[in-house]
This record gives structure tokens, C-alpha cells and sequence, in this order.
């Protein structure tokens, strides 16, 4: 700092040409300029002289170290942008005593950046200076000096070490949905995925900043992911319940097919098997070409009761009466094949609800998988922005 004391010019003519000389700090008056964001006692040393120029100017080199305090809004961390502020003022000289100024231009102080270390966390974007006269009586105005430093936060070690694993979980489970639902990896892939998940918050914890005036957004980012990865595995428990074991089942409710197999299906472009009375009546058109021969074959052959190979009897010869055993044996046989046929169609009923009830489910997972897709797309767009914005402002 530096001051004009009327006082103490002479000429330099006068004394051999001294222009300057070193002059005790007890031995004259040294203004009181104080800073208020003082937390700290300063440890600088002490100068035991300052230097006086012949046209008053008084010159005093001795180095101040501030213990200052900022209040950090972390709520943009990793990409935030500090305000700290110190105030040169005095309380005890008015303004007509001491008038606080600049030795500098504003703009030379604005871009000096030579005694900022900017091999640390943070890193120096400018400082602004400003000059205000504020009064605390009616007559009475005192001048005050006020530097805004403004620092930024050096952002990759974050990104590395908290936003990247994040986001190579959540990749991770977005590819989980392409396991198949009927089997039971799916369930185990995203229980795995959501326990990494709460390991890796614990161990990013300590990482964080913590205050009581607010939380960081990347802390709502946590939470928002790791209720992403709950959804996720409660859509694939849902869809895993609907496809397993479809035979103990009822069949799809007509309602249910409408909304999921031809609405859903149709407007989200989801694609499905055959419709079941198509492949039925592919089935019945199938087996029809095959068995008519067989069908005349063996119905002739149960019909008249003759073995492969005999000559049937011609219309005159009146056949002999079937004997007893022989009816008996037919009609057991009758019995075992009707028995068969109701064994085949309740199995072939129980494979058709299956079926439905599997493209029921690979329609919902497929539906809700593209809107968990849109959900995790749109809330990492929206997060990008606001931290490119506010790494750029």
C-alpha cells in the first residue's frame, strides 16, 4: 500500500538530490486498513521500515497473509464456479482521511494470474475490483475497496472418478434388457449391477462435498440412478413372474390381448409371433395333407376289424358274428385312444396359453423397455446440458 503524506516532501536540490528514504515504522503514521473477511490471525512479517519519496509519497511493501473464508455454492460440483470477495476498508479514517484506490488499471488487475498457483484443484478465471462509498452516519462516508476472485474447479478427476463408472453401470444395465425374460439370468445380471451400485456410492461418498446449505446436483444424480437400476430389476421380476411356468396359468383375459397384443403392439411397432388361430389352422392344414391316409387306413381297419394283409369278405358271404373277446378288445382300445386325444388337447391347450402369455410378456418388456430407455436417455441429455453450460459460462 501506498499514501501521500503532505507532511513529508522536501526538495530534492535542497539535500544533496535524496529523493527517497527509509524511515522507521514507529516514527510515522501508518493508516489502518483492515480486511473483514478475517478468520484467521495473519502470520506476515514484519517490516520495520517504509520508504518516503520527496513528493510525500509514502510506501509500504510489507506482505499481508489473509486466512480468508468463502462461502462455496457446491450445488453445480464438479462444474462450479466460485465468487470469493475481500474488502479493504478503514473504520476509523473517513474518507477525507484516507481515500482507497487503485495502484493499477481495473483491467491489469483483472487478468494478472502471475501469483495464482494454478496446480491445484482450482483455477484462476479473473479478479474484479470495485470502489464504493458507503456512509454509517449522516455526515460521516468511509471508502471501500471490495476484489471478487473467481476460481473454477478443475473438473477431469471428478469426471473420471465418479461420472464415468456411473454412467458404464447404467450402459450396463440397459444391456441386460436383451437377456431373455423367460430365464432367470436377467434377475441375477441386475441384482449384481445394483449391488455394485451401492458399493460404488459408499466408496464415492467421502468424495463429495458436504454442507448444510445444499446438496450437489451429481448427488441427485446418484440417487436418481441407482432408483433407475430398483426400476429396472422390478420390471424384470414383473416380466420373469408373467412368463414363468404360463401352463399353471388362466388364459390371457380378451381385454389384456386387445390392449398388449394389438394395440401396444401396432402403435410401438413391438414385433410378435403369428396370431394363435393362424398357426392353428397352419397346424390343422398341415396334419390334414398327411393324414387322410392313414385316417381311410386304419379306420377301415377298425372299422371291419381285419389285420393287415386279409382279404376282406365279399358282400354276399355274411360275415361270422365278432366274437365276445374281440369287442371287448376294441372298445378298451377305443377308450385308450380317446384318452390319449384328451391328454393331447389339454397339452396342446396349456402350450397355446403359454404362448400367449410369453408374447404377452415380450411385448410389455419390450414396451417398457423402450421407456426406460427414453427416461435414462432424457435424464442424461438434460444433465449434459446444464453441466456443459455451466463448465462454458
Amino acid at each position: 500500500q501506498y499514501w501521500i503524506d503532505e507532511f513529508l516532501m522536501w526538495n530534492p536540490e535542497d539535500f544533496d538530490s535524496i529523493t527517497q528514504l527509509s524511515i522507521p515504522t514507529n516514527c510515522i503514521w501508518i493508516p489502518d486498513i483492515l480486511i473483514n473477511e478475517f478468520v484467521d490471525v495473519g502470520k506476515s512479517p514484519d517490516i520495520p521500515y517504509v520508504y518516503v519519496r520527496h513528493h510525500g509519497e509514502v510506501q509500504n511493501y510489507k506482505p499481508i497473509q489473509v486466512v480468508t473464508a468463502c462461502s462455496l455454492d457446491i450445488y453445480n460440483f464438479p462444474f462450479d464456479v466460485q465468487n470469493c470477495s475481500l474488502t479493504f476498508t478503514s473504520w476509523l479514517h473517513t474518507i477525507r482521511d484516507i481515500n482507497i484506490s487503485l495502484l493499477r488499471k481495473p483491467e491489469n488487475v483483472k487478468q494478472d494470474k502471475t501469483v495464482f498457483m494454478n496446480q491445484g484443484e482450482w483455477e484462476l478465471l479473473c479478479v474484479l475490483p470495485q470502489f464504493q462509498e458507503f456512509s454509517i452516519e449522516s455526515n460521516n462516508s468511509y471508502a471501500e475497496m471490495k476484489f471478487y476472485v473467481v476460481i473454477r474447479r478443475r473438473p477431469l478427476f471428478y469426471t473420471v472418478s465418479l461420472l464415468l463408472p456411473s454412467i458404464f453401470l447404467m450402459i450396463m444395465d440397459i444391456v441386460g434388457f436383451y437377456l431373455p425374460p423367460d430365464s432367470g439370468e436377467r434377475v441375477s445380471f441386475k441384482i449384481t449391477l445394483l449391488l455394485g451400485y451401492s458399493v460404488f456410492l459408499i466408496i464415492v461418498s467421502d468424495t463429495l462435498p458436504a454442507t448444510a446449505i445444499g446438496t450437489p446436483l451429481i448427488g441427485v444424480y446418484f440417487v436418481v440412478c441407482m432408483a433407475l437400476l430398483v426400476i429396472s430389476l422390478t420390471e424384470t421380476i414383473l416380466i420373469v413372474r408373467l412368463v414363468h411356468r404360463q401352463e399353471l396359468q388362466r388364459p390371457v383375459p380378451p381385454w389384456l390381448r386387445r390392449l398388449v397384443l394389438e394395440r401396444a403392439a401396432s402403435l410401438f411397432c413391438l414385433q410378435q409371433p403369428p396370431p394363435r388361430m393362424a398357426r392353428q389352422a397352419a397346424d390343422d392344414s398341415n396334419s390334414s395333407k398327411d393324414c387322410p391316409s392313414k385316417m381311410n387306413h386304419y379306420g377301415k381297419g377298425l372299422g371291419t376289424g381285419l389285420r393287415e394283409g386279409e382279404k376282406a369278405p365279399s358282400e354276399d358271404d355274411s360275415p361270422p358274428p365278432p366274437p365276445r373277446e374281440s369287442s371287448l378288445a376294441v372298445r378298451g382300445m377305443l377308450q385308450e385312444l380317446a384318452a390319449i386325444r384328451r391328454f393331447l388337447e389339454r397339452r396342446e391347450e396349456c402350450r397355446d396359453i403359454s404362448r400367449d402369455w410369453l408374447r404377452v410378456g415380450s411385448v410389455l418388456d419390450g414396451l417398457l423397455f423402450r421407456v426406460y430407455l427414453f427416461a435414462v436417455l432424457a435424464y442424461g441429455v438434460t444433465l449434459g446440458a446444464l453441466w456443459s453450460v455451466w463448465q462454458y459460462a
